[in-house]
């Protein structure tokens, strides 16, 4: 069998998942529907045939779509634990069994004409927690589109030279690749693989490595990365790394690598199950022992009913609803303030956070460099940034589509006669405005003309890139260029800090821009010249202090942070790589949404916790009603029919409870 290529075996294992989704999605459709029925005859039927047909129909919910809980609930056991699975099993298993019994002996158990059966309550109870199954399940799979996006950035093919002739290209996949190949990147190509720059200069746009929006200049002898695309140079590169040594298949295994390694949270009610579980079978064998010695007669029954009483108003619906009606609740109010969360987890989680580490480029920055100063010599303002556009309007770099959008912004009309363009890659551009030559781009650039540089303060921007604008042998001013902090940023980062959270910067910026862009957000903890695997090591690092550390990112190089991240934070606006690795996803960019997600996620958590006391609550009453405590003193007997009627209370109660969270 020929071996796969790593799309291939990302799409292979892509079908598989989903062949499981789509089968635990039948399930949960068929067990809803015979559920439904189930409880339809249980209500409106008093037959003996329809309490027949009830019981075939709870047997196959049991043993075909219950068959993964109560196999857990076996494994459980074989190891000496339990969990909820053990007593969603002991429940569930005592409601039919019980019912069976009565429907084998009908004239013994007949009250009044009715017959206390419960396949409704059974039934019930494995459709609701398969349909939570279900949802986790999306989730899960949603969580490696990050995965697919980023091995779909990989270049397809490549152009080789052979014998590094120039006149000899050949077109090969890029898995034939080999280490030493000279490879032909032509203008707006994928640079195919890791390599050197042996010819040829060009501008190449690393956004996917450092999330900056300004093209890196590529010379002879500097690292070309694979994935990132040319400008509009022409590139010859000599391969230095192939196939899972490149810098993009790291980024892969990393975000694969820490979406293994993060564990499920421990659910609060799986931990009071471990306790809960054995006192409730402790409780139910010595009900049916003191029944069985010292109960009236007939004491069978008795001690048949009783013990099942305890075990139906101990089976854990109410547990079961307490978190996940929260949850639905908690991401609907998310979702209508524009924020969307993919998981109960994270929901869970956010509201517990202690740092969040923010991106710089596109996410409190607008992510493209603006006009933020213009330095004149002997010119006016407005004539220098005329001119600059003139020459600027025949360019697509960055920096360009700044300088234009601040002259428009004037209303400058720089419309002008442009002859004789000549564009240096990574350098600037030079043409005739008007009959004059203009040349405009950065000082190494300028100088290379040999224009001497004025003598003028350049550290007015410490954060901006410098353009330099020259007519003729002489320079007429500068333009500086940086990323704008959003609006909302200052205003996002202090609500953060209000809850008790630590705001922390890392950026694949310079040191400059990074300390300017820090300083002005009150941001004290930050660190510049970041990759992709520093972002998600420093978040490992804060993670094993015992942090619990959350991310909001936009780019891909943000991916592997946001998924290693306890809570990744990503917005909306950023690329769909982020938005596949994040837990949560800020409509429109909005970073005021973080903190919003956060207070959400604390009121969730106290809903959670107060559905759980209610749900245990009830618990530490009903079950010792249940075994007969209230009977030598009152005669009062609580049967299975009213146990599971209290079950019922219990569980709207947990219901009603989350719903608050729609008005909180």
């Amino acid at each position: 069998m020929p071996k796969m290529s790593a799309s291939e075996h990302a799409e292979h294992l892509k079908q598989l998942k989903a062949a499981e989704y789509n089968a635990l999605q039948q399930k949960v459709i068929l067990s809803l529907i015979t559920g439904a029925v189930v409880m339809v005859l249980s209500i409106t039927t008093r037959s003996l045939l329809g309490a027949w047909v009830q019981c075939v129909l709870a047997l196959i919910v049991l043993v075909w779509f219950g068959q993964p809980i109560f196999k857990s609930a076996v494994i459980a056991a074989r190891y000496g634990s339990v969990n909820m699975d053990t007593l969603i099993a002991i429940g569930t298993s005592a409601a039919y069994i019980f019912s069976v019994v009565v429907l084998v002996m009908p004239t013994i158990f007949s009250r009044g004409g009715e017959l206390p059966i419960y396949f409704d309550t059974a039934t019930t109870i494995i459709a609701l927690i398969l349909l939570g199954r279900l949802l986790e399940a999306r989730a899960k799979s949603q969580a490696n589109d990050a995965v697919q996006k980023l091995i779909g950035l990989q270049a397809k093919t490549a152009h080789r030279l052979r014998g590094g002739d120039m006149n000899s290209i050949e077109e090969i996949p890029a898995e034939q690749i080999m280490i030493g190949d000279v490879l032909l990147v032509r203008p707006g190509e994928k640079i195919p693989t890791d390599g050197e720059v042996i010819s040829g200069s060009s501008s190449v746009d690393e956004s996917m490595m450092t999330g900056e929006s300004m093209p890196v200049e590529k010379n002879i002898g500097e690292r070309a990365i694979g994935g990132t695309v040319n400008g509009s140079g022409v590139l010859t590169i000599r391969a230095t790394q192939i196939g899972s040594e490149t810098v993009l298949a790291h980024i892969i295994q990393l975000v694969e690598d820490a979406q293994g390694s993060r564990a499920p949270i421990q659910r609060l009610a799986d931990l009071i199950a471990g306790y809960f579980v054995p006192v409730v079978i402790g409780i139910a064998i010595l009900t049916a022992a003191v029944w069985a010695f010292f109960g009236p007669t007939p004491w069978y029954i008795h001690t048949l009913v009783q013990a099942v009483a305890v075990l139906i108003i101990a089976c854990p619906c109410a547990l079961g609803l307490a978190t996940p009606t929260a949850i639905m609740v908690g991401t609907g109010r998310a979702a209508s303030r524009g924020i969307l969360i993919r998981d109960a987890e994270s929901l869970e989680t956010a509201g517990s956070l202690n740092m969040i580490v923010f991106d710089k480029t596109g996410t409190v920055t607008e992510g493209k460099p603006s006009v933020v100063g213009i330095e004149s010599v002997g010119v006016e303002e407005n004539e220098l940034l005329r001119l600059a556009a003139a020459v600027e309007h025949h360019s697509e770099h960055p920096l360009a589509a700044a300088v234009l959008s601040a002259a428009t912004e004037r209303k400058i009309n720089f419309g002008a006669q442009v002859e004789n363009i000549q564009a240096t890659a990574g350098g600037g551009i030079s043409a005739l405005v008007e009959g004059k030559q203009i040349h405009v781009g950065s000082l190494r650039f300028i100088e290379s003309l040999g224009i001497k540089i004025p003598a003028v303060d350049l550290k007015k921007f410490p954060a901006a890139t410098i353009l330099c604008v020259a007519r003729g042998t002489e320079v007429v001013g500068f333009i500086f260029a940086a990323d704008k902090i959003k609006s909302d940023a200052l205003e996002a980062i202090d609500a953060v800090r209000s809850f008790g959270i630590e705001p922390v910067m890392l950026t694949g910026d310079n040191e400059n821009a990074a300390a300017a862009i820090a300083h002005e957000l009150g941001i004290r903890t930050w660190h510049a010249a970041q990759l992709p695997g520093d972002k998600l090591n420093f978040i490992k690092a804060q993670q094993a202090k015992g942090k619990k550390v959350g991310m909001v990112g936009d780019g891909m190089n943000d991916a592997p942070a946001l998924t290693q991240a306890t809570v990744g934070f990503a917005l909306s606006t950023g690329t769909d790589i982020a938005i596949s690795a994040g837990n949560v996803t800020l409509l429109k960019g909005d970073l005021k949404k973080v903190a919003d997600a956060i207070a959400i996620s604390r009121a969730t958590i106290r809903v959670i916790k107060q559905n759980l006391f209610w749900a245990f609550f009830y618990n530490i009453i009903g079950i010792p009603v249940a075994a007969g405590i209230l009977y030598p003193a009152f005669g009062i007997l609580l049967s299975p029919m009213i146990a599971s009627g209290a079950m019922a209370f219990s569980s709207i109660s947990v219901v009603l409870n989350s719903l608050r969270l729609k008005y909180e």
